[in-house]
């Protein structure tokens, strides 16, 4: 029997106060299926406004209120990329230490 694979995982969205938000779990739950969806929902949009970015920088009549209204919304972008890439990161580095043997193998699987 295979024993189950749990990971602590940075949800894509901030908590009270602007807290991250964790879940523990293998990865299949409610909530990481949600998490899913945010994050590839997230990616999607940071392409979109990646091409809107490129169009208004080559207009050269582009305001500079358009352009700071851009620049608010790419640093938001930005920051969610990041998160993203933070969490994928540190899922990865959970499985790697776990299939080395390293500290996550050595410790145990949470609680159980």
């Amino acid at each position: 029997m295979k024993s189950e694979h749990r990971t602590v995982r940075l949800l894509p969205w901030a908590g009270p106060e602007g807290k991250p938000c964790y879940v523990l779990g293998d990865g299949a739950g409610y909530v990481s299926r949600v998490a899913d969806n945010t994050e590839s929902v997230q990616l999607g949009m940071a392409g979109d406004l990646l091409s809107h970015a490129a169009d208004l920088l080559a207009d050269r009549r582009a305001t500079s209120r358009q352009l700071h209204y851009l620049a608010s919304r790419l640093t938001e972008s930005l920051r969610d990329v990041k998160r993203v890439a933070e969490s994928r990161g540190g899922l990865l580095r959970q499985l790697m230490f776990d299939e080395d043997g390293g500290p996550e193998a050595e410790r145990g699987h949470g609680d159980s």
